[in-house]
């Protein structure tokens, strides 16, 4: 049997077991977690700028002056890159990818890392929200247990009342517990863990990768 740690015992908000070998684990240096992070943002960037090139501006046409005989540089376009109004050199076009990988096995170490942080910080809590799809459910769920700021909630499924709650309310993020990121850790001021999300968790986090 894997060993498990208690969430603080100065919380109150807690209850059950967490895993020790996912909420307890050594964290070294914060090198991968840094690389998850940036990893993340990367990924979800999407390449939408989009610049002109001296050919797609408008206009330039005609030669600004004669080749020779004015003393200045010659030029064969009011569009080129130096001139003010000119195409951009180099520039975006709107398919560059900025994406950053990331094995999944450095990705699973790094969200046990991030969550064991956040366990030591006393920001888990173990709790089940039930509710019939209303908002004043989810802000009751928040005031009863003093949950303030940003809230990370992690559940099992995302139900359409458990989403209907929870939509309007701006400070919690609802998560399903597989798509866990040290983005969403580490940016939580609070992480709400529901039961069956800690099984998924440990299930998830413990595989063996091929």
């Amino acid at each position: 049997m894997s060993e498990t740690v208690k969430t603080p015992v100065d919380n109150p908000l807690s209850s059950g077991k967490l895993p020790k070998n996912i909420f307890d684990v050594e964290v070294n240096n914060h090198e991968l977690l840094k690389l998850a992070y940036d990893s993340f943002l990367a990924n979800s960037r999407s390449a939408h700028a989009n610049t002109k090139k001296r050919g797609e501006v408008s206009g330039g046409g005609i030669k600004p002056w004669k080749q020779k005989g004015t003393g200045r540089a010659r030029f064969g376009s009011s569009r080129n890159p130096i001139w003010r109004g000119g195409g951009i050199a180099f520039g975006p076009n709107g398919t560059e990818n900025h994406t950053k990988k990331l094995s999944t096995t450095s990705k699973r170490v790094a969200i046990r890392q991030a969550l064991t942080l956040a366990n030591k910080a006393k920001k888990i809590v173990v709790l089940d929200f039930k509710t019939t799809g209303k908002t004043s459910d989810a802000a009751k769920f928040l005031k009863t247990n003093k949950l303030e700021r940003k809230v990370l909630m992690v559940v099992d499924e995302k139900t359409p009342q458990i989403l209907r709650a929870t939509n309007n309310i701006q400070n919690i993020l609802l998560i399903r517990a597989n798509y866990l990121s040290v983005y969403h850790i580490l940016n939580a001021d609070k992480i709400v863990l529901s039961t069956k999300s800690v099984d998924i968790i440990k299930s998830w986090l413990t595989k063996e990768s091929k």
